[in-house]
């Protein structure tokens, strides 16, 4: 039998560990996310009163742009002309988007309504502006703002994650938001039939629930929440090149 020297086994050793780490290092890190283009069904008490097209754009290296904009197609939303546009510009930093702009705008007939968030990440200073004057507080590590939550909660679903918190910049702080999956549901929206984890909010008393199909979607295929109207939205369409 030949003999291995002592010292080349120990270099094999060592290029096996190598090896392991890098390759658990890798199975651990999470992949920033792909572009796509989504619409979604708007309902209102059962009744559709518009479509959502949800875009996520590449703009540069670990920069995206995530983009909502909501048209009213039926019932008092058309009637008035309610149309909301929502624009993310975000960050890929360690494993999850960050915000950078959160830009608002909400037309009617009779009412509109603009918001416009900064973040200077390197003075860790948030800025709101709602044209009454500036309102600033310090940002937190991995804040996003309320347009790109269910992107960033779908983000962590596909990790594996089942409880998730999100530090989310509202108007006037950063809001520490809890969520965890509830269960695995059945259900049926215009894109199809799936089998969702359901997610709910856990650290407040108003109603919201998501459900994901982490494998094939980073965002829900179905969202319910009382905050904006008690809307809710159903996939209708999802495609990523």
């Amino acid at each position: 039998m030949t003999r291995i020297p002592p010292r080349i086994t120990t270099r094999f050793a060592r290029i096996a560990l190598a090896t392991l780490a890098l390759a658990a290092g890798t199975a651990g890190a999470a992949s920033a996310p792909r572009p796509f283009t989504a619409t979604y069904q708007v309902q209102q008490d059962g009744q559709t009163i518009g479509q959502a097209t949800v875009t996520l754009t590449a703009t540069g290296k670990d920069e995206y742009t995530y983009r909502n904009q909501t048209q009213g197609t039926g019932g008092l939303a058309a009637l008035i002309g309610a149309n909301s546009d929502e624009t993310t510009r975000f960050r890929w930093r360690d494993d999850t988007p960050e915000t950078v702009t959160y830009d608002y705008a909400m037309d009617s007939s009779f009412k509109r309504k603009h918001r416009h968030l900064r973040v200077d990440w390197a003075s860790g200073q948030v800025t709101v502006d709602e044209g009454k004057g500036p309102i600033q507080y310090a940002s937190a590590p991995g804040m996003v703002d309320r347009n790109t939550l269910p992107l960033a909660l779908g983000l962590a679903l596909r990790n594996g994650d089942k409880q998730v918190v999100l530090p989310v910049g509202v108007k006037q702080r950063v809001e520490r938001q809890q969520y965890a999956v509830q269960a695995t549901e059945h259900l049926t929206v215009p894109a199809g039939e799936f089998a969702a984890e359901r997610v709910t909010r856990t650290d407040t008393g108003k109603p919201f629930d998501a459900w994901y199909v982490p494998a094939k979607f980073p965002v829900p295929v179905k969202l319910a929440q009382a905050d904006g109207g008690n809307l809710t939205l159903l996939l209708e369409s999802y495609h990523s090149p």
